[in-house]
């Protein structure tokens, strides 16, 4: 009997079922340098203890994505291990700040399931949740991916697919407790513009870009501890290329749209996401993004714009076709709510 992991196939699911996802993992001041050394990641809340106390917290919490990127990386082995792609997210909300020293734990729903018409495969929806070491609640998002049958002639489940929001209603989004922009330091956050500076329908270019390297991907992905095969084995792929995990690209465009949108220093939502196209080493990621709606806070001067996010190899503001399909160059289209100052 193998005591190895094959990872779990599509008939392997059961609707309800919940799934405990292996290995507890502490966070620390490790992954913010890392992090910070992968991707040209500069917001200021989550670089400086002395800007986050003046903001109203303790010190400066890890990163929004470095959180979501632990939690995810543990759901990986039961998830999406034999994936053939990452088909989308919906409902994402950080729900309290990860602090250096925590330990995070993940665990997984299964909402929904639909067999492929090829019959060789099906999509499976989950609904993930990261807890800490106090077993509250941190993060909590449904991800769908298509997954491999391991056997062809397994009979297909009952088709369940989930009724999930388009974006997360502005009330539902969780401000982090104390944060306070009321005396918030443009100057030491590096751009000017506030809430009220942000129009719905404004589209920003955010001029840089990063060309992914392949050993600075695979090191993103064993940090995160993200074992699909498809990024570290070249033999996978018909092409003979390692994918780069959707997570490195979700990074990379969060950390380029830091020239434009400087103050939108947290992400609590993921509203929807979709990684339109493929990412290989070589590629040249730029960004730009779209303002997609506006929200007060209960919160002390502070604001919260919902905002698309685009990473592509191409120009800016250039997305589908006629035909409404995305365009081959576009490699990521999320849409997020971050917190701004007043």
């Amino acid at each position: 009997m193998s005591k190895t992991n094959p990872g779990r196939f599509f008939e392997d699911y059961r609707l309800g079922e919940v799934i405990h996802h292996a290995v507890p993992r502490t966070v620390g001041a490790g992954e913010r340098a890392l992090y910070h050394a992968l991707y040209p990641q500069r917001h200021a809340l989550y670089s400086s203890d002395a800007f986050a106390q003046a903001s109203g917290l303790a010190a400066s919490p890890l990163d929004d994505m470095i959180a979501f990127h632990v939690v995810f990386g543990k759901t990986v082995p039961d998830i999406s291990l034999n994936a053939v792609a990452n088909l989308g997210y919906a409902e994402g909300r950080w729900l309290r700040p990860v602090w250096p020293g925590d330990t995070l734990r993940s665990q997984s729903e299964v909402i929904g399931l639909k067999q492929n018409s090829s019959g060789k495969s099906g999509v499976v929806w989950v609904r993930t949740q990261g807890f800490n070491q106090h077993g509250e609640a941190v993060l909590s998002y449904v991800r769908w991916v298509m997954v491999r049958k391991r056997d062809l002639d397994a009979p297909a489940p009952e088709t369940v697919v989930p009724d999930l929001a388009k974006t997360v209603d502005a009330a539902d989004l969780v401000v982090p407790d104390g944060l306070d922009f009321t005396t918030y330091d443009f100057a030491a956050a590096g751009e000017p513009h506030r809430w009220s500076d942000y129009a719905i329908g404004e589209t920003i270019d955010h001029v840089d870009g990063v060309t992914v390297e392949e050993a600075e991907h695979m090191m993103a992905t064993r940090l995160w501890q993200n074992t699909a095969k498809v990024h570290f084995d070249a033999t996978v792929r018909p092409d003979g290329s390692r994918l780069i995990y959707g997570g490195h690209v979700i990074s990379l465009a969060r950390a380029l749209s830091f020239n434009g949108l400087a103050n939108a220093q947290m992400v609590v939502a993921l509203n929807g996401g979709a990684h339109a196209n493929p990412c290989t080493s070589g590629m040249t990621v730029r960004a730009w993004s779209e303002v997609l709606d506006r929200a007060e806070t209960l919160a002390p001067g502070v604001g919260a714009v919902r905002l698309r996010l685009v990473a592509t190899t191409g120009a800016p503001f250039a997305l589908r076709d006629d035909d409404g399909k995305y365009l081959p160059e576009v490699l990521l289209d999320l849409d997020y709510w971050a917190l701004v100052p007043m």
